[in-house]
């Protein structure tokens, strides 16, 4: 999706949220919602957001890896704990 195609109004969003929801999940699209012409949310997918905050999180597992303090775990060790945490939460 081209990012003009996903720049909507809150007017727009207010007259068309059904639709728009039904868009959204269908095809797993981001909106971003302005508000007097300026950006102020951004309206997705829950499977894309739950994608996006995992790989957040191995993300930032993996800056941790990098760290040199006595504190830091091994990679092997952070994705073990990673793995645990995941399936914690399915």
């Amino acid at each position: 999706m081209r990012i003009s195609e996903a720049v909507k109004s809150i007017s727009y969003l207010k007259a068309n949220a059904a639709n728009m929801i039904e868009e959204i999940n269908k095809d797993q699209k981001t909106y971003v919602i302005t508000q007097n012409g300026e950006a102020k949310v951004i309206v997705q997918d829950i499977k894309v957001y739950e994608q996006t905050q995992e790989t957040m999180a191995m993300l930032k597992l993996l800056a941790m890896t990098r760290d040199k303090s006595k504190d830091a775990k091994g990679i092997n060790e952070t994705f073990t704990d990673l793995r645990k945490e995941l399936k914690s939460w399915q």
